[in-house]
C-alpha cells in the first residue's frame, strides 16, 4: 500500500482545505512530520485512517456519527470532506469521505442535518481517467478490509505505529498482551472454540447432573418404598460412581422385600384359619342367644294376652250388635231424611204467604194458582199500550231535535253573513303579509352569502395586529440572542488563546521525574514551565466553548422564531387587507344587525302563507254552510206538522190503559209482581203436602224393621248401629288379638326353641370380642402381605426404571468426561495443562514469538548487537503462562523483564517491537506490501549515537521504495531528515507546509 495524495477541507484543526503529496515526500523515503503542540500532527493521520475506514482511532472519533472531526474554524458553508489518493494491490483508488454535517438551512433560518457521503474511484490507466466504483458505505468498508487485509485497529498500529502503545505494551501484563494482541490477529476463532468447549461441557455436565438428579430421585423412592431396608449412598448428582452405588442398594432391598413378602404369606394363612373358627363359633353363640330371646319374649306376650281377654269378648259382643244394627239402617236414613225435606217445605211456604195480601191468607194451593192466571191475563192486554207509550216518547224528542236544529240553523246563518261580509279586507290583509315576508327571505339570503367572507376578513385582521406585536418582540429577542452570542464567541476566544499561551504550564504539570515528557521524550525535566496567575485551564476553555455554543443554539432558535411570526404575518396581511380593525368590527357588526332583521321578517312566511290559505278554506265553508242552511229550513215546516197530528192520538189511548197511575210501565210492573208471588205461593204449598205424607210414610217402615232386628225401640237400633270408622277400628283390634294369641301359641310349641331355653344363657360379647380380634389379626396379616407386595413390586420397577436411565446415561456420561476433559485444556484449567495457558493464548504466543523474532532484527541493529527480545511462556506470580516477553543483554548474558529497560531503550525497543508487528500483521494479512508507514514521538529519549543507529534502521525501511514518516518535536532530526511536513498553527487553524522536496 501506498499513499499518493491526501486532501484535507474543514477538518480537525484544519479550518480550510489543506493537501499533503505523499509522492514527492516519499522521494527521500524518510520524512519528518513536525509542529507545535496542538497543531494538528495527529490529525494528519487520523485523516488517513477516516479516509479509509471511515472512523479515527480511540476517543478521537467523539460522538453524533463523526460531526465531531468537523473544524471549528471552518466557515458554516465550508463542508467537511477527506480525499485519499493511494495504490493498493495493482490497484490506484481515490477514496472521499464527508462526515454527516449540520448545515444552515437554505430557505429560512436555523441548521438541517446532510447525511454522510462516501465515494470509491479506481484510476483506468488506459482511458487515463477515474471511473466510479461505489457510493455505498457497507461495499467501500468492505472492498478496503479486504484489499488492506487489516482491520482498522491492526491498520492503526501497523502502518501508523504508536511508540506509547508499544512502550506500554512491554510494560505490560500478559492479559493486557493477550488483549492487544487478539485485535491485531484475530483470534476470536480460537476464544469461540474455549466458549464453545466451556458451553458443551456445561450443556452435557446440566444433562448429567439431571440424570443423576432422576435416578437418585428414583432411589429416594426405593428408599420409601424399602423403609429401613436400603441405605443411600453419600454422593452428591454428577460424582462419580453415584449410578453403581444406587443400583447395589436396589439389590439388597429387592432381596429384604421378598424375604419380608415371605413372612407375611405364612402369617395371612394362620390368621384366615384362626377367623373362620371364630367366625363359626360366633354364628352358634348368636343363634342360641336368638332362640333363648325369642322364648322369653313370646311367655312374656301369653301373659299380657291372659290380661286383655275380658276386653276382647266386650268388642266381640259390640260387634254383633252392630251387626244387626245394620238391618235398620236403610229405614233410619229414609225417615231422617223424609223429615229434614218436609221441614224445608214448609218453611218456604211461610216465607211465600208472608208476601200475599191478608186476602190470600187461608187460600189453599187451587185458589192461589187461580188468582195468578187471573193476574197474567190482564198483564198480557197492556203490551199495546206500551208500543204507544215509547212512540210518545221518540215523537216527542224528535220535535224536540226540529227545534233545536232551528235554533242552530239561525245561528250559523248570522255567523256566516257576519264573516263573508269582511272577507275581502282579511283576503288583502293576508297576502301583504305573504309578500313582506317573501322579500325579507331574499334579502337574508344576500346577506347570508356575505357574513362568512367578512367575519374571516375581521379575524385575519386581528391576527395580523397581534402577529404585527409578536415581530416587534421577535426583532428585540434576535438582537439580543446576536450580541450574546458575539460576546460569548469572543469570550470563548480569548480564553482559548490565553490557554494556548500557557499550555507549557499545563503539560508540565503532568512530568514526573523519570518519566518521558509527551513532547519530547525526554526523561528529565530541569525548568519546567510554571502556571502564572489567571491561567487559563482546560476545563475554563470548555466551559466557555459550551456557553457560546449554547448562546449560538439560542440565536438561531430566535431566528426561526422570527421568520415564522414574519410568515404568518404576511399571510394575515394578505387576508385582511389594510382596512383596520376596528372599521371591519363596525362592518361586520352592521351586516349582523341586518341580516337579524331579515330572518325575523322571513321567519314569518309559512306562517303566513298557511292563514292565507286556510282563510280561502273558510270562505268556501261559510258559502256552503248558507246555503245548506236555507234547505233544512224549508224540509223541517212539512214534518213538524206530522208530528203534531200523531202525537194527540197517542195521548188519547194511553191515557185509556194507564188508569190511576202515571204511566203504563208502571202499572205492568204491579201485574207482573202479582202474578210471580201467588205462582210461588201456590208451588210452595203443594210441595208442603206432599213432604208431610212422605214422612208419615217412613215413621211407619223404622217401626216394622226395628221390630224385626230385636231391638225394642228404634231408636235402641240407632244407638247400636256402628259407622264405618268404629266398625273398621273395633275388626282390627279382634284381628289384632287373635294374630297375636295364635303366634304366641307357634312359638311355644317349637322344639328348638324349648331346647334353647333350657340351656344356659348364651355370653355373645365374650364370643364378639373373641370373632374381633381374628378379624383384626387377619386384617393386620392381609395388609402386611399387601404392603409386601407392593413394595417388591414398586422396587422391581423403579429397579428397573434406574437401570434403564444409567444405561441411557453411559455415553452422555462418557461425552461429559471427554468434552470436560478438553474444555479444561483449552480454558487452561487442567491438571494436563501444565502452564495454565489457554487455547487463544497459546495461539497468540506463537504469533508473540514471531513477531519477537522479527523485532529482534531491528532491535539489536539499534542496540549495537546488545539487546534480543525473547518469547517467554512461563507463569507470572498465579496468572497464566504464555504472552511472557523478555530482552537477553548480551553484556551480562542474564535475561531480564522488558519493564526494566530505560527510557531510550524502551523506545527504540518499543519501535523494533512496532517494526517487527507489522512485518507480521503484513504477512498475516496475505503480504499486501506496506510501502507507507508512519512513527509516531519517543525519538527525544535517545543520545545522539542511539539516534544515528535508529535512523539507519528506519532508513533501511526504504528500501525497495518504501517510504517512512516520522511525527516528533525533536529539534535535532529538522537537520537530520531535510524532507519534512510542517504542520503551522493559527487563530483561525492550521495549515500544511512542504519543505526539502525539491
Amino acid at each position: 500500500m501506498r499513499l499518493h495524495r491526501l486532501t484535507l477541507t474543514a477538518f480537525g484543526p484544519f479550518g480550510d482545505t489543506q493537501t499533503v503529496d505523499f509522492d514527492d515526500l516519499s522521494t527521500a523515503g524518510l520524512f519528518l512530520l513536525h509542529g507545535p503542540t496542538g497543531a494538528g500532527k495527529t490529525s494528519v493521520l487520523d485523516a488517513v485512517c477516516y479516509a479509509l475506514y471511515g472512523s479515527v482511532p480511540g476517543a478521537r472519533q467523539g460522538g453524533g456519527q463523526g460531526t465531531a472531526l468537523r473544524s471549528d474554524h471552518a466557515a458554516p458553508a465550508t463542508r467537511t470532506e477527506v480525499t485519499l489518493d493511494l495504490s493498493v494491490a495493482g490497484r490506484r483508488l481515490e477514496i472521499t469521505r464527508r462526515p454527516p454535517w449540520e448545515r444552515p438551512k437554505k430557505r429560512g433560518t436555523g441548521t438541517t442535518l446532510d447525511k454522510a457521503q462516501t465515494w470509491l474511484r479506481e484510476y483506468d490507466a488506459t482511458a487515463r481517467a477515474w471511473k466510479d466504483l461505489s457510493r455505498s458505505h457497507q461495499e467501500i468498508g468492505e472492498e478496503v478490509t479486504q484489499l488492506l487485509g487489516m482491520s482498522r485497529e491492526q491498520f492503526c498500529q501497523v502502518v501508523l505505529l504508536p511508540q506509547g502503545d508499544f512502550a506500554r505494551f512491554l510494560r505490560a501484563d500478559a492479559e493486557a498482551r493477550g488483549k492487544l494482541l487478539g485485535r491485531l490477529f484475530d483470534t476470536r476463532r480460537f476464544a469461540d472454540v474455549e466458549k464453545r468447549l466451556a458451553e458443551r461441557r456445561r450443556t452435557t455436565e446440566t444433562q448429567v447432573r439431571d440424570g443423576d438428579a432422576e435416578l437418585l430421585a428414583d432411589a429416594h423412592r426405593m428408599q420409601q418404598a424399602a423403609g429401613d431396608a436400603m441405605e443411600l449412598p453419600e454422593l452428591a448428582p454428577g460424582e462419580p460412581g453415584l449410578a453403581e452405588a444406587v443400583l447395589g442398594a436396589a439389590a439388597v432391598a429387592r432381596s429384604t422385600a421378598r424375604e419380608q413378602l415371605t413372612v407375611a404369606a405364612c402369617t395371612l394363612t394362620a390368621a384366615e384359619s384362626a377367623q373362620a373358627a371364630a367366625g363359626r363359633a360366633l354364628d352358634d353363640v348368636r343363634e342360641l342367644a336368638r332362640l333363648q330371646r325369642r322364648f322369653t319374649e313370646a311367655r312374656e306376650q301369653a301373659a299380657r294376652l291372659e290380661q286383655g281377654a275380658e276386653a276382647y269378648r266386650e268388642a266381640q259382643a259390640l260387634m254383633e250388635r252392630g251387626r244387626k244394627a245394620e238391618a235398620v239402617a236403610p229405614a233410619l236414613d229414609l225417615r231422617e231424611s223424609s223429615e229434614a225435606e218436609h221441614r224445608r217445605a214448609a218453611a218456604a211456604e211461610a216465607r211465600a204467604r208472608a208476601l200475599l195480601p191478608e186476602t190470600f191468607a187461608d187460600a189453599g194451593a187451587a185458589g192461589l194458582a187461580a188468582a195468578a192466571r187471573r193476574a197474567a191475563e190482564e198483564l198480557g192486554g197492556l203490551d199495546s199500550a206500551r208500543r204507544a207509550e215509547r212512540r210518545l216518547a221518540e215523537l216527542l224528542d224528535e220535535r224536540a231535535g226540529l227545534d233545536r236544529q232551528e235554533r242552530a240553523d239561525a245561528d250559523l246563518l248570522q255567523e256566516a253573513e257576519a264573516w263573508l261580509d269582511d272577507w275581502e279586507e282579511t283576503r288583502t290583509a293576508l297576502q301583504t303579509r305573504v309578500d313582506t315576508a317573501q322579500q325579507a327571505a331574499a334579502l337574508a339570503e344576500q346577506l347570508a352569502e356575505r357574513r362568512e367572507p367578512a367575519q374571516q376578513r375581521l379575524r385575519a385582521a386581528r391576527l395580523r395586529d397581534q402577529l404585527a406585536q409578536d415581530t416587534d418582540r421577535a426583532v428585540d429577542r434576535v438582537r439580543t440572542a446576536q450580541d450574546e452570542t458575539l460576546r460569548a464567541k469572543q469570550h470563548w476566544l480569548d480564553l482559548k488563546e490565553q490557554r494556548l499561551n500557557g499550555i507549557a504550564a499545563e503539560l508540565a504539570a503532568h512530568l514526573t521525574d523519570g518519566a518521558p515528557c509527551a513532547v519530547c521524550g525526554a526523561t528529565e525535566h530541569p525548568d519546567p514551565a510554571r502556571k502564572v496567575a489567571g491561567h487559563v485551564d482546560r476545563e475554563a476553555e470548555e466551559h466557555a466553548l459550551t456557553g457560546y455554543q449554547r448562546a449560538d443554539e439560542q440565536r438561531a432558535e430566535a431566528e426561526r422564531r422570527l421568520a415564522d411570526v414574519r410568515q404568518a404575518l404576511a399571510a394575515a396581511t394578505a387576508e385582511a387587507g389594510d382596512t383596520p380593525t376596528g372599521q371591519l368590527t363596525e362592518d361586520v357588526a352592521e351586516l349582523e344587525e341586518r341580516y337579524a332583521q331579515a330572518r325575523s321578517a322571513a321567519a314569518g312566511l309559512h306562517a303566513a302563507q298557511e292563514r292565507l290559505r286556510q282563510a280561502g278554506q273558510e270562505h268556501e265553508r261559510r258559502l256552503a254552510a248558507r246555503q245548506e242552511t236555507a234547505v233544512r229550513t224549508a224540509s223541517r215546516v212539512g214534518h213538524r206538522e206530522r208530528l203534531d197530528r200523531e202525537r194527540v192520538a197517542l195521548e188519547e189511548e194511553l191515557d185509556r190503559a194507564r188508569g190511576s197511575l202515571d204511566s203504563v210501565a208502571a202499572r205492568a210492573a204491579q201485574l207482573e209482581r202479582r202474578t210471580g208471588l201467588l205462582t210461588d205461593a201456590a208451588d210452595t204449598a203443594r210441595v208442603a203436602q206432599d213432604t208431610a205424607q212422605r214422612l208419615k210414610d217412613a215413621d211407619a217402615r223404622l217401626a216394622d224393621a226395628a221390630f224385626r232386628a230385636g231391638f225394642e225401640t228404634p231408636q235402641a237400633a240407632a244407638a247400636a248401629l256402628l259407622d264405618n270408622a268404629a266398625h273398621r277400628e273395633l275388626q282390627r283390634r279382634l284381628d289384632a288379638w287373635q294374630h297375636e294369641d295364635a303366634a304366641v301359641r307357634a312359638v311355644l310349641a317349637e322344639a328348638d326353641t324349648a331346647a334353647a331355653a333350657r340351656e344356659p344363657q348364651a355370653d355373645l360379647e365374650s364370643a364378639r370380642r373373641a370373632a374381633d380380634e381374628a378379624d383384626r389379626r387377619l386384617r393386620d396379616a392381609a395388609s402386611a402381605h399387601d404392603a409386601a407386595g407392593r413394595r417388591c413390586a414398586a422396587l422391581d420397577r423403579l429397579s428397573a426404571r434406574a437401570t434403564a436411565s444409567v444405561r441411557r446415561l453411559a455415553p452422555l456420561r462418557e461425552e461429559y468426561d471427554r468434552v470436560a476433559r478438553m474444555a479444561g485444556l483449552a480454558a487452561g484449567t487442567s491438571a494436563d495443562n501444565e502452564r495454565r495457558m489457554r487455547l487463544e493464548s497459546y495461539v497468540l504466543a506463537a504469533r508473540l514469538e514471531q513477531v519477537a523474532a522479527a523485532a529482534t532484527v531491528r532491535l539489536r541493529r539499534m542496540s549495537s548487537g546488545r539487546y534480543t527480545l525473547v518469547h517467554s511462556d512461563d507463569r507470572t506470580g498465579r496468572g497464566r503462562s504464555g504472552l511472557g516477553l523478555h530482552v537477553v543483554d548480551a553484556w551480562t548474558g542474564r535475561e531480564r523483564d522488558t519493564a526494566t529497560l530505560s527510557g531510550g531503550e524502551t523506545f527504540f525497543a518499543s519501535l523494533a517491537l512496532a517494526l517487527g508487528l507489522a512485518d507480521v500483521v503484513t504477512d498475516e494479512a496475505g503480504g499486501v506490501r506496506l510501502d507507507t508507514l508512519f512513527i509516531d514521538e519517543g525519538f527525544g529519549s535517545l543520545d545522539d549515537q542511539t539516534l544515528d543507529e535508529v535512523l539507519d534502521v528506519l532508513d533501511s525501511l526504504r528500501e525497495r521504495d518504501r517510504s517512512v514518516g516520522i511525527v516528533s518535536h525533536v529539534a535535532d532530526l529538522r537537520r537530520r531528515i531535510h524532507a519534512q511536513l510542517e504542520v503551522v498553527k493559527g487563530r483561525s487553524g492550521s495549515t500544511l507546509r512542504q519543505r526539502g522536496t525539491d
